[in-house]
């Protein structure tokens, strides 16, 4: 396998290095900075189907610099989505759309990832911009699913509890998208395990109070993850980074937390993932989260410092020397943007000039640079 590791990562930060814009190589792909895009959901597809939203928002960040540029949350099944309007690939038709994103980030010099989800008991909701609340079937709802017959709140859905016969198609459905990514173009597939979804929801003992071999024990409640994981591992290339996003806390006493997930990202770097994408919270909707500028940083440099795995820290990071130092100091190896992203699709050229680096830009926009 050919890497940086985390140690070699942090001598050359003793000596000032690596910084913002120096590259990473995981596996047989290098990023020509530590700048990534979080996926981030758009609410605008088609029957699973991008549009010409998501070319034009993803391929504007993939212009601006960005060194990995992540689709979505991309449903590996229809009742996986969180809303109607999510994004899909769970169906050839899905292909099309998605390879010509695929195919323009790439041509830009970054790297096009898809982030590979299902959203469990959070599923069929409306899209935030229209109140972002559970659908009736009458509405364009559907039946939703998790570990155990616990809603996410009062307002949501029972979900149904996935039986041992479901929990093996959905790891199906996992493998099969990760071949549909792969014929799509896509260089690094991210598995969503974060944010109360269905396998982040599998691993919090507040969701899944099963019985069976994929609950109780944190043996047992990583169990599908870990299935999920060597699906996908084994149907793409060796050279082919994987990525998995948790959350590393749910902010609740008695949930899951940072002590378990030291011990997820030990199994995960056995299981064949190159980088543990450190997010948090939002199994629960009453969880008190102390957010603020980089609040989620400690829980990447942990995972990192003790599993030896790769990281990557998001969260409120906004400003170029911020971001800088986090790369510099060794607290993760990529940094994840998402709002500021969205305020500026060109942050790493304007991160780079205000750091003193060259960046190349678009030739297109050369009489802009100065």
């Amino acid at each position: 396998m050919s890497h940086l590791s985390p140690q070699t990562d942090a001598s050359e930060a003793a000596a000032g290095q690596p910084h913002l814009f120096s590259e990473l190589t995981i596996r047989g792909l290098t990023l020509r900075n530590r700048i990534a895009v979080s996926p981030m959901c758009q609410y605008s597809s088609l029957d699973g189907c991008g549009t010409d939203w998501h070319l034009v928002h993803l391929g504007s960040r993939a212009v601006g610099g960005a060194a990995l540029v992540m689709v979505e949350a991309t449903a590996v099944e229809a009742r996986g989505r969180i809303s109607p309007e999510d994004m899909g690939i769970w169906d050839d038709k899905h292909l099309e759309p998605l390879a010509r994103i695929a195919r323009f980030v790439n041509e830009q010099g970054a790297v096009a990832g898809i982030q590979l989800a299902h959203a469990g008991r959070k599923a069929a909701t409306s899209r935030p911009w229209q109140g972002g609340k559970p659908l009736s079937a009458n509405a364009g709802g559907w039946a939703v699913v998790g570990p155990s017959a616990i809603p996410f709140a009062d307002s949501y859905q029972i979900p149904e509890a996935l039986t041992e016969d479901g929990i093996r198609l959905i790891t199906e459905r996992f493998r099969q998208a990760a071949v549909r990514a792969l014929k799509a173009g896509f260089r690094l597939i991210e598995v969503h395990s974060a944010h109360g979804y269905l396998l982040h929801s599998f691993l919090s003992p507040l969701s899944n109070q099963r019985t069976d071999r994929y609950g109780g024990s944190l043996e047992n409640r990583m169990r599908l993850l870990l299935e999920v994981v060597d699906g996908v591992r084994a149907e793409i290339p060796t050279s082919m980074p994987l990525f998995v996003r948790i959350s590393a806390t749910d902010w609740v006493e008695g949930g899951w937390d940072l002590d378990q997930s030291v011990v997820l990202s030990r199994e995960l770097k056995s299981h064949g993932v190159d980088l543990v994408d450190c997010s948090s919270g939002a199994l629960v909707p009453y969880a008190k989260i102390p957010a603020g500028p980089g609040y989620q940083v400690p829980f990447a440099e942990r995972i990192r410092r003790e599993t030896g795995i790769m990281t990557g820290t998001v969260g409120m990071i906004t400003d170029p020397k911020q971001a800088d130092d986090l790369i510099a100091s060794g607290k993760a190896e990529i940094v994840l943007l998402a709002r500021e992203m969205l305020r500026d699709p060109y942050w790493p050229l304007h991160a780079a000039q205000a750091l003193g680096r060259e960046l190349p830009w678009p030739v297109q926009y050369l009489r802009a640079k100065t």
